[in-house]
């Protein structure tokens, strides 16, 4: 396992503070389910980036690893469609709920085929939701401009889920050593994207 260095260090602190920010005045004057579905997704990933600073990558041995970072798409998601697609909150909350419920039972009682394939769903349709419908709202001038950076942090997240997701699998798609160097750098990006976004949307 690579170690953790002074650079991860800071570029993860740098995520953080993004993260903090968001929480504390990116979400401002939204309704309740949007601002508790983003202060989630940014909390997780402010805690995320902590536990990595203080414990090194050793932490994404972990098996929670993969149930907690669920949570980040999940619900940035979910306070997408509360914010900008409010006809279909119901029907996706509930997607969220028992997504999230079968991710953490087949991550203890199934096979590694049937976890990963409940894994890839869940997060195929959270990703394809949080990269799509920013680009779609400013395409058609329902957001700025800006807020198509949401999409672009979407596909940042959901490259980094994959990387993570086959290297969990024991199937890395690139060196175990190569996706822990470039990790810090894409949460820092992916976060500023996302930060970025919310700010000029």
């Amino acid at each position: 396992m690579k170690k953790i260095s002074v650079l991860d260090r800071i570029l993860l602190l740098i995520t953080g503070l993004l993260a903090a920010y968001q929480v504390a005045v990116g979400c401002d004057g939204l309704g309740t389910l949007p601002i508790a579905s983003y202060t989630i997704a940014f909390g997780v990933l402010l805690v995320a980036g902590l536990l990595l600073i203080i414990l090194g990558f050793e932490i994404l041995d972990s098996p929670l690893v993969v149930i907690v970072s669920t949570v980040i798409p999940l619900s940035l998601s979910l306070g997408l469609v509360a914010e900008h697609l409010t006809g279909y909150i119901t029907p996706y909350l509930i997607f969220v709920v028992v997504g999230f419920l079968a991710i953490v039972v087949t991550r203890y009682a199934a096979s590694g085929t049937a976890a990963a394939i409940v894994l890839a769903v869940v997060h195929g349709v959270a990703g394809m939701l949080i990269f799509l419908l920013p680009i779609i709202l400013s395409v058609n001038g329902t957001k700025p401009g800006g807020f198509a950076l949401v999409g672009v942090g979407g596909a940042l997240i959901g490259v980094g889920g994959l990387l993570l997701l086959f290297l969990k699998a024991g199937k890395p798609i690139l060196p175990q050593k190569t996706i822990l160097a470039v990790l810090p750098g894409l949460l820092l990006l992916m976060t500023a994207a996302f930060v970025a976004g919310f700010a000029f949307g």
